[in-house]
């Protein structure tokens, strides 16, 4: 006889909708953790859960003394013998430890795809800002009297070369966005996808180097891996224009922040935006924070209303997928899937689908 599965989270969902949608299936049991609660009474509650709606980091950060062993890794998945599934609130999931899961028989889900369009309007947003110097034009007017316009002089961004790195749904919507309004020539690098799919998309696609030197704009929107991590130093930004901006929604490791403020202060490329920082928030005396030439925001790229609505009832679908024995329709390690079908047999009684050939995230 199979049994309700049992999900984990901390505090409150994207939007209140995600709970409405699982409180009335049938399949599922919701438990409710805070972070300010009793570490036994969480410990215990999630030992016995199956599904662990993943602390996002910046929640962990919000209660430094506490939230951090809250998040997915190694520690806390040999603490959760009856774990089944853990699931991100967003696309990024580098928060959690993915090996550790494999490892255990726990399958990982991300949540790419319903966030895509806040992103890529903030990347769109940022490219404006940057090319039209209007953040730099906001922040000189509130000084005080500006004796010269001139410096405020800016570029269009139309007709101009955006470079992509990192084609998902973010980028090919950032894509979209920008070639038909802008009537922007488009070149990706991701190494994940082949030259007809990245064309599907509307871009063309090249090695990272050539896209260093032809982009005006360098989008980076790749999720974080041992791959990506540091994938922009200081030899990067020395093959870019030095007309070009560097924009990244990414994860603030990929790039090598000291690298960025020095290609920014010797006038190696000409600006950038940034929404992600190797410490979040980060401090008040951040030397990127410090530059004329920087538009920052505090990693808000894919924080909009409509966003978080589209989060949670994706969120909430997917685990009802999960807990149906479906295949959940972003699973970022499908090589786990036999031994998570036995396990998932063992625990809930019934055994899931099986998972077709190529099929993940």
């Amino acid at each position: 006889m199979s049994r309700p599965g049992r999900i984990v989270y901390f505090d409150a969902w994207t939007d209140p909708v995600a709970g409405e949608i699982l409180a009335a299936a049938a399949d599922v049991e919701l438990v409710r953790l805070e972070l300010d609660g009793d570490g036994c009474t969480n410990w215990t509650e999630l030992a016995r859960t199956h599904g662990y709606q993943a602390l996002t980091r910046s929640e962990a950060r919000s209660r430094p003394e506490r939230g951090e062993q809250w998040l997915p890794g190694a520690a806390l998945v040999a603490r959760c013998p009856h774990l089944l599934a853990v699931c991100s609130a967003g696309a990024g999931y580098d928060v959690v430890d993915v090996d550790a899961c494999t490892a255990a028989g726990v399958i990982v889900c991300n949540n790419a795809g319903p966030g895509a369009e806040a992103v890529a309007e903030h990347v769109l947003g940022f490219m404006l800002a940057l090319s039209k110097k209007i953040a730099l034009g906001d922040r000189m007017i509130r000084r005080g009297p500006l004796a010269d316009r001139m410096v405020l002089r800016g570029n269009e961004i139309r007709g101009k070369t955006l470079g992509v790195v990192g084609i998902g749904k973010i980028g090919a919507r950032l894509t979209e966005l920008c070639r038909g309004p802008f009537d922007m020539n488009v070149v990706a690098h991701d190494p994940f996808l082949g030259a007809d799919e990245i064309a599907s998309h509307g871009a063309r696609k090249v090695e990272l180097g050539e896209l260093l030197e032809e982009a005006d704009f360098v989008a980076v929107s790749c999720p974080l891996t041992a791959e990506t991590a540091g994938l922009f130093g200081a030899d990067e930004f020395a093959q870019m224009k030095p007309t070009a901006f560097f924009i990244s929604t990414a994860r603030g490791e990929v790039h090598d922040e000291a690298a960025l403020v020095q290609a920014l202060e010797t006038g190696r490329i000409a600006g950038a935006g940034i929404d992600v920082f190797h410490q979040e928030p980060p401090p008040h005396d951040h030397p990127l924070l410090g530059l004329d030439s920087v538009v920052a925001t505090p990693h808000t790229a894919g924080i909009t209303r409509e966003s978080a609505h589209a989060i949670a009832v994706a969120t909430a679908q997917q685990w009802i997928a999960i807990f149906e024995g479906a295949v959940p329709p972003r699973i970022v390690n499908p090589e786990v899937w036999p031994r998570y079908s036995e396990r998932f047999e063992e625990m809930l009684g019934f055994r899931p689908a099986a998972l077709d050939a190529g099929e993940s995230r």
